[in-house]
């Protein structure tokens, strides 16, 4: 059996970089969020720091909070805008 290239006309291709772009746009989100709580927040001297259910505040909006924000984003994007795609090649005929 003859193995063909596949190109870049394969649909699969175009979901996945859609998915990737997504994930790309994620990570760079929770960056930002993390690096604006952690940094912004967590740059006072300690003696100044206020805190949220006994951590300091920097640490619960950037790790917490965080936290949870993008496990509800993650889950809303996966749900909303990622499909499944057969791994198998199209007329492979298994």
């Amino acid at each position: 059996m003859k193995h063909e290239n596949k190109d870049d006309s394969d649909p699969r291709y175009k979901v996945a970089n859609r998915e990737a772009l997504f994930g790309v746009g994620l990570v760079i989100f929770n960056f930002i969020w993390w690096y604006a709580f952690a940094y912004g927040l967590g740059s006072k001297d300690p003696s100044e720091y206020t805190y949220v259910f006994g951590l300091p505040a920097w640490f619960f909006y950037s790790c917490v909070l965080g936290f949870v924000v993008m496990a509800v984003l993650v889950t809303i994007v996966v749900k909303k805008w990622f499909v499944e795609v057969p791994f198998d090649e199209e007329g492979d005929g298994k």
